[in-house]
């Protein structure tokens, strides 16, 4: 709570300094950098794209190369879109689904696998409202988890 409060403190003495800045905000400038270079990336720029916060633009676009869109990640293209979609139903929204699934078949996703990231979602859905509806014992569900996790791997080494 003290940091909390120290930082709102910092956040309110430096609000007027930045005020009276006379350059223009370094998010304007990021921004622009960011359309010409979704643009250059997917050919145009998505009308949802340029309704973000310019403050954010910059960050969510250094996100998505990083990330979602980096052939270069330990996740393949086709288990993030499926992580995406995913958690996409979970939320739920909309168009996130339309996004996630279209580029799950786009990275070869199947039907069969597609229903199975969204029956995941369910399961572990149903599973967390279950889990603290009921308020199960944590330390207890430590202890089961690792008799389970134990005995998978001993059975394993059997096989």
């Amino acid at each position: 709570m003290k940091n909390l409060l120290a930082l709102a403190t910092l956040a309110a003495l430096a609000t007027p300094a930045l005020a009276d800045s006379p350059k223009p905000p370094p998010a304007a400038i990021g921004a622009a950098a960011t359309i010409k270079d979704i643009e250059k990336t997917f050919g145009f720029v998505p009308a949802f794209v340029r309704d973000l916060p310019q403050v954010m633009l910059a960050s969510w676009w250094d996100g998505m190369k990083a990330l979602e869109i980096n052939p270069h990640t330990a996740l393949d293209g086709k288990t993030k879109e499926l992580i995406g979609l995913a958690v996409a139903a979970a939320i739920p929204c909309e168009y996130c689904i339309a996004f996630h699934t279209e580029a799950a078949k786009l990275d070869n996703a199947t039907d069969e696998e597609i229903q199975e990231a969204i029956g995941m979602a369910g399961l572990t859905r149903t599973g967390s409202i279950w889990l603290n509806g009921r308020q199960v014992d944590k330390a207890q569900f430590r202890k089961d988890l690792e008799r389970f996790v134990h005995d998978a791997r001993q059975a394993s080494a059997k096989k």
